[in-house]
């Protein structure tokens, strides 16, 4: 060990120089953490960009299916009871919410909704 003379006055031991080891943990522990923003950035873009999923720029096929304008007071079921009296309402609000990537069963007035076409008039 080197010590340091401080004027004749006190000897000090010099700190050791070490070398910065990372164990398997560590590098564990820091891999987790750099990829934690990609995975939000990942999560973010599914997110946003599911929201399109009907629309004519990107999604389904033209002609896989219908849109229909939500008037005030109408809701999921009642529009799929109009759309496809013969099928369960369940099944019917099921895909409707699949094709338009919606979170829930909650829609707007004067919001845009695409049908599939399976439970259109045509389809």
């Amino acid at each position: 060990m080197t010590t340091i003379d401080i004027a004749g006055i006190h000897r000090i031991p010099a700190a050791r120089q070490t070398r910065l080891r990372l164990t398997t943990r560590g590098r564990r522990v820091l891999a987790t953490l750099a990829s934690v923003p990609a995975a939000v950035a990942l999560s973010i873009a599914v997110i946003s960009g599911g929201g399109a999923i009907a629309s004519s720029a990107s999604g389904a096929e033209a002609g896989s299916f219908a849109t229909v304008t939500v008037m005030p007071g109408e809701s999921l079921w009642s529009i799929a009871e109009q759309v496809a009296p013969a099928s369960d309402p369940r099944d019917v609000v099921d895909a409707i919410m699949r094709l338009n990537a919606l979170p829930g069963a909650g829609i707007d007035a004067g919001q845009t909704i695409a049908i599939p076409a399976e439970y259109t008039v045509g389809g």
